[in-house]
């Protein structure tokens, strides 16, 4: 089939780690899936099951799996891609701009600097250190400077995790802001259903380690209606319902294929 533009496609079959002892552990298996320019999917999962590996495997930074990775039927080493990670990993030698100008395409726009730093409330900050901002202020920066790539997709490893509640919610609508004047792929990583709900157009559901992916649930919510408190409750109870069940299937259906190698091995 031929690619969309810009399309990511994720065929992963199995991805593993290999230990010193030289045993290995399975992280993902059978994990497929399509995002398309402009859309916005959230990752959730129980924690160790693999969501992190996933977008390193998207950002092209793990290539040692079975299957493929594709974003507009090209490798991701060749796609601009912005990733902001769960630490913010700026340079601590250099200002918040030159960690925002390092990473600027050639020849682009020398005022997307400030005009970034601007978006994110950081301007009068362009020529402090990192050791010298607040976390939320960092992950400011983290944000401003995936943006500066103007990556074909974004990807971010809950990039608002250990913020308190009012500042997450500053850089979730500083977030949605910057995607919709600058529409990408999104890929987010999250613990957090609710936000999940909050963001995304789709809810991919992975299971407990390997992960594999459970559900692929679209929000059925607008996005005018996410203010709603009473809605976005609603829905969360569902998903997180539907969440619980998988597990809990999943659990079941893993310990009896466990329990049948077992017999089936006594038995030779």
């Amino acid at each position: 089939m031929a690619s969309v533009k810009g399309e990511l496609a994720v065929d992963i079959l199995e991805k593993r780690f290999f230990l010193p002892d030289g045993s290995s552990r399975t992280v993902l298996r059978d994990v497929a899936f399509r995002l398309v320019p402009g859309e916005f999917v959230a990752v959730v999962g129980p924690s160790g099951c693999g969501k992190t590996t996933l977008l390193n495997i998207v950002a092209g930074l793990d290539q040692d799996l079975t299957g493929a990775v594709r974003i507009g039927g090209q490798l991701p080493s060749t796609v601009q891609i912005g990733y902001v990670f769960q630490h913010p990993r700026l340079l601590p030698w250099r200002t918040v701009f030159e960690n925002v100008a390092l990473v600027l395409p050639r020849g682009a726009d020398p005022f997307t600097v400030e005009r970034l730093l601007d978006a994110v409330g950081l301007l009068d900050a362009r020529n402090v250190h990192p050791s010298r901002l607040s976390v939320g202020m960092a992950r400011r920066v983290a944000i401003a400077r995936a943006f500066a790539v103007e990556p074909e997709l974004l990807l971010m490893d809950e990039p608002f995790v250990s913020l308190d509640a009012a500042t997450a919610d500053r850089l979730r609508s500083l977030l949605l802001d910057r995607w919709r004047s600058r529409p990408t792929g999104v890929l987010f990583v999250t613990h957090d259903l609710r936000e999940a709900i909050e963001l995304a157009d789709r809810i991919m559901l992975l299971s407990d380690s390997p992960g594999r992916l459970l559900a692929d649930i679209a929000v059925p919510l607008p996005r005018a209606g996410r203010s709603n408190r009473a809605a976005v409750q609603a829905v969360h109870l569902d998903i997180a319902d539907r969440q619980r069940s998988l597990l809990r299937a999943d659990a079941s259906k893993q310990t009896n294929s466990a329990d049948r190698g077992a017999v089936a091995a006594t038995s030779q």
